[in-house]
């Protein structure tokens, strides 16, 4: 018996690694379930391959248009439309594990509803623990489901735990995490020339391809923000145990530091095949098919503090990670609003910061008390940071 294995975001970056990992050991594992939020070709040639029994996508338009393509080509993949499609199919008897790799607050449906159907799930989705970290906890441990990280940062952080570690507790001995940061495309530049960037500039990723918007989150380092938000969830820890180090080669991916002074380190090529395939095995270990680390000819490892001036966005997501609660999901509504008016040329890069700032001085705060209250903070914070926006592009001041 297969292991079925449901890759929800199966047409970005973390999605199309999965499928090349469980492409090596078909053995081993099947692909019940596949979804994504566009791509319609990427899509069809997904389903060709790995034959799922459905694929799911955002709008019910690109689906129409997916169920006709498959038809065409003589796939008989049964096609469903929409959030709420997604999350049943999450939770259906089909799939043993779920790899949670829907990008922004989008994917936070599906998340919960795999938790809280006891399935293995494989954490890509960060912006599912910002915006309901403890909700999230709370159905995994009512559930009995297993949460794997696959953040490099939180996977190596992870796999550096004692064995007996389990999600959303405090591990036993452990003093510090060190979470590592590319310092992303900006490292070296001044703040003049980093406020004044473009799209394409902060989308030129030095180490990682991602998508657009996780690369300008890791040229603000919010990406890196939103990672200490997750780890203090995932981990048991508050913010002021979690530092950030700037790592610019991206092959130390994060280190725990214990009581007795030791710290353990993960350390692999900058590739996302190796987390996925360590959370798809655990506790046993397989082939990634990656390119095996050559530490001679790395040559050398670097590490920096990072610079909170010229980088606010990580004060912004350390201050909303000591407030925890309904902050960190106004915080994530903020960014996704202001990044996206960024990449759409309505906003400069400087601002990004800006805007985030100006709405988190104005929402409110409050106890993550079940998913309704969440989705609330998230509109309040979407509709304040539009708003926001809008007077920047109408030339007024952001503060106004």
């Amino acid at each position: 018996m297969t292991i079925g294995v449901a890759v929800l975001g199966s047409t970005g970056s973390v999605g199309r690694g999965t499928l090349e990992v469980l492409a090596l050991h078909r053995e081993r594992f099947h692909v019940p379930v596949l979804a994504a939020r566009g791509s319609v070709d990427t899509l069809v040639e997904q389903c060709r391959r790995f034959e799922p029994e459905w694929a799911a996508m955002e709008s019910p338009d690109a689906a129409s248009e997916l169920e006709r393509r498959l038809r065409a080509g003589g796939i008989r993949t049964r096609v469903v439309a929409g959030a709420a499609a997604v999350a049943q199919l999450a939770a259906d008897s089909q799939v043993d594990y779920v790899m949670a790799a829907i990008s922004g607050a989008a994917g936070l449906r599906s998340t919960l509803a795999a938790a809280a159907a006891g399935k293995r799930l494989l954490l890509a989705n960060k912006e599912s623990a910002v915006m309901a970290g403890e909700l999230l906890m709370r159905t995994v441990h009512a559930s009995g489901a297993e949460l794997i990280p696959i953040d490099s940062e939180h996977n190596a952080i992870f796999q550096c735990l004692p064995a007996s570690f389990r999600p959303g507790t405090r591990p036993a001995g452990v003093r510090r995490l060190l979470l590592t940061a590319s310092g992303g495309p900006f490292l070296t530049w001044s703040a003049e020339a980093i406020a004044a960037a473009t799209p394409a500039q902060a989308c030129a990723h030095p180490r990682w391809n991602m998508g657009r918007k996780i690369s300008v989150d890791s040229a603000t380092l919010m990406n890196k923000g939103l990672e200490l938000i997750e780890a203090s969830v995932l981990f048991g820890m508050s913010a002021d145990d979690i530092e950030v180090v700037v790592h610019p080669q991206s092959i130390v991916h994060s280190l725990v530091e214990y009581q007795d002074g030791s710290v353990l380190a993960e350390l692999a090529s900058p590739d996302m095949r190796v987390p996925i395939a360590h959370a798809l095995s655990w506790p046993h270990r397989i082939r990634a098919g990656v390119e095996f680390l050559d530490l001679v000819r790395a040559g050398r490892l670097d590490f920096l503090a990072p610079d909170p001036a010229r980088f606010p966005c990580l004060r912004h997501a350390r201050e909303a990670a000591r407030l925890g609660g309904l902050p960190c999901a106004s915080l994530n509504a903020a960014d996704e609003i202001a990044v996206q008016a960024f990449l759409d040329k309505r906003l400069n890069f400087g601002d990004i910061p800006a805007v985030i700032e100006a709405v988190m001085g104005r929402v409110q705060g409050g106890a993550m008390t079940g998913l309704e209250a969440v989705l609330a903070a998230d509109g309040e914070a979407r509709a304040l940071a539009s708003e926001v926006v809008a007077r920047r592009a109408s030339g007024q001041s952001i503060r106004a």
